[in-house]
């Protein structure tokens, strides 16, 4: 331990714990890999449903070209609409 010096230690410490920290900013990301939304648990049991999807801001871009809020509203249109809306990407449509 003699060899290494506190400066060659804080060195070698800081750089892997950025290099883990910030690896994750500049690698891309593979979206097809990300789960498709979980529609079953929003579709309604009883036929007179009323959709109560949560404000919440978390895009969804459909095969139709149509930007959801959120995955509720892309599932509860799918399941009004039909099979034929399909799911695309998260984020923004465009």
């Amino acid at each position: 331990m003699a060899a290494f010096s506190y400066r060659t230690i804080f060195f070698l410490v800081s750089s892997t714990l950025a290099h883990t920290a910030f690896s994750a900013f500049f690698k891309p990301r593979d979206t097809n890999k990300w789960p498709k939304p979980p529609c079953k648990m929003y579709y309604p049991l009883d036929p007179s449903y009323t959709s109560e999807c949560p404000d919440v801001i978390s895009y969804v871009c459909a095969t139709n070209g149509h930007t959801y809020q959120n995955e509720c509203f892309f599932c509860v249109d799918q399941w009004e609409l039909g099979p034929h809306i399909k799911f695309y990407k998260y984020g923004k449509c465009g």
